[in-house]
C-alpha cells in the first residue's frame, strides 16, 4: 500500500482538485484506490467524487469527568494539564472539554480515583464508494476548536487499497502535520505567485522537519513568474507535474466536475504523476 498526502501551504491552490482527480484516474487505470478527506473543517472532495455514503457514525474524543463525591481537591490534575482543560479552584474542579487533548494525564495522577474519561462527540465519519474509488471523510462539528483528533480517526478508517490518497487541510498547523504523518510521499500543490511561493517554503520546511519525501505540483502554470521553479531547483525539489492555467479546468471545478473527465490537457498533465506512483510501487 502506498500513501500519498496532497497538501498545500495555503488554501485555494487546487489541492482537492489534484487529489480527487488523481484518485479517479488511478482507479480508471485499474488501481485499488482509497480517497481520504482529512480536511474535516471544510471537506469538499465529495462534491467532485460524488460518493454513495454507505456508513455514517459519530466520532469523538475522551475528556475528564470528575466525581465530586470522591474528589479531595488535591490539585495534581490541574498541575499536569498544560492546556487548563481541568483546573482546581478552591473546593471546585472546573473541566473545559473543548480544551482537552485527551492525554489521560489527569486520570493517572488522581490518587482518589475521582476522574474518569468519557467520550465527547466532535464530528461525523462517513464512508462509501465513488465508482471504483473507496471514499472516507470526516465532518467536524460546528464550534469544535480542535480538529486533530478527528483527523486521526479519519486516517485510521482508511480501507485497504493499493493507493491511498489523503487530502490534507491547507497550511502547516497541527491537523496538517497529522494528515501528512506516515505518508510515503507528500505532494505540495502550489501556484507560481509570490504568495504561493511564500507558503510553499513554509510547507516544505514542515515536511522536511518530519523527514518525509516530497514533490511539488505547480497549478495554474504559466500564470505567474519563474520564482517557484527557481526555488525548487535551488532546494533540490522535484516538480512532478505542471497543470496549465486553463479556463476549462476552472469551469469544471465551478460545476463540481472532475477535470480529468472533461479537460484532456488536465488529464495529460497528471499522467506523469500516475506513472511515478506505479514506479514507486514496483521499487
Amino acid at each position: 500500500m502506498m500513501k500519498i498526502t496532497v497538501a498545500s501551504g495555503k488554501g485555494g491552490t487546487g489541492k482537492t482538485t489534484i487529489a480527487t482527480n488523481l484518485a479517479y484516474l488511478a482507479a480508471q487505470n485499474g488501481r485499488k484506490v482509497a480517497y481520504i478527506d482529512c480536511d474535516v473543517e471544510e471537506p469538499n472532495g465529495h462534491l467532485f467524487l460524488k460518493p454513495l455514503i454507505a456508513s455514517s457514525k459519530l466520532i469523538g474524543r475522551l475528556h475528564p469527568r470528575v466525581d465530586e463525591d470522591r474528589c479531595t481537591h488535591c490539585g495534581p490534575c490541574g498541575e499536569i494539564c498544560q492546556y487548563s482543560a481541568i483546573v482546581c479552584v478552591g473546593e471546585k474542579v472546573l473541566v473545559h472539554p473543548e480544551l482537552c487533548h485527551a492525554c489521560g494525564g489527569c486520570v493517572l495522577v488522581c490518587q482518589p480515583g475521582a476522574i474518569t474519561e468519557v467520550l465527547r462527540d466532535c464530528g461525523t465519519l462517513e464512508a462509501g464508494n465513488a465508482g471504483e474509488v473507496r471514499f472516507v471523510h470526516g465532518v467536524l462539528n460546528i464550534g469544535e476548536a480542535m480538529s486533530t483528533p478527528l483527523v486521526q480517526q479519519v486516517k485510521a478508517a482508511a480501507p485497504e487499497a493499493d493507493l491511498v490518497i489523503i487530502d490534507s487541510p491547507p497550511g502547516t498547523s497541527c491537523p496538517v502535520i497529522e494528515s501528512v504523518r506516515g505518508a510515503d510521499l507528500v505532494l505540495l500543490v502550489t501556484e507560481p505567485t509570490p504568495f504561493g511561493l511564500h507558503d510553499l517554503t513554509l510547507a516544505v520546511g514542515m515536511v522536511r522537519a518530519l523527514k518525509l519525501s516530497l514533490g511539488v505540483v505547480v497549478n495554474r502554470a504559466g500564470s505567474g513568474d519563474n520564482r517557484t521553479r527557481e526555488y525548487c531547483q535551488r532546494e533540490g525539489i522535484e516538480i512532478l507535474s505542471e497543470i496549465p492555467d486553463d479556463r476549462h479546468i476552472a469551469e469544471a471545478y465551478s460545476r463540481g466536475l472532475l477535470a480529468a473527465e472533461t479537460v484532456p490537457a488536465f488529464r495529460t498533465a497528471l499522467e506523469p504523476l500516475l506513472a511515478r506512483f506505479s514506479e514507486d510501487d514496483a521499487s
